[in-house]
């Protein structure tokens, strides 16, 4: 069961569109790659996705990255983690990420 979030809290859970190599690959297979809040789960996920693009989701993957070292001069500190999450489309709904200009 699913936590009734408010729409600010939905809007929260989804923090940016990952645009990389792999991540544009996916777009031909109608997936589209998110980073998220870490404390997001997938059913939350969904329905942030689903009431901001008024699309219909298919599937939710989350990944949770390791976290990679980061150096400052001579002191060694880790990158911030973040949470990824894949998101599989029903046929026929898209997501605009690059609209037209």
């Amino acid at each position: 069961m699913v936590a009734e979030l408010s729409t600010r809290e939905l809007i929260d859970l989804i923090r940016r569109p990952i645009v990389n190599e792999k991540a544009t690959r996916l777009l031909e297979d109608n997936k589209y790659v998110f980073e998220v809040s870490p404390k997001a789960t997938k059913p939350q996920i969904k329905s942030a996705i689903e009431s901001l693009f008024a699309v219909k989701v298919t599937r939710v993957n989350t990944q949770n990255p390791p976290a990679k070292k980061r150096r400052v001069g001579r002191f060694v500190g880790n990158k911030p983690t973040y949470k990824r999450a894949v998101i599989t489309l029903a046929e026929g709904s898209s997501i605009a990420l690059f609209p037209e200009v």
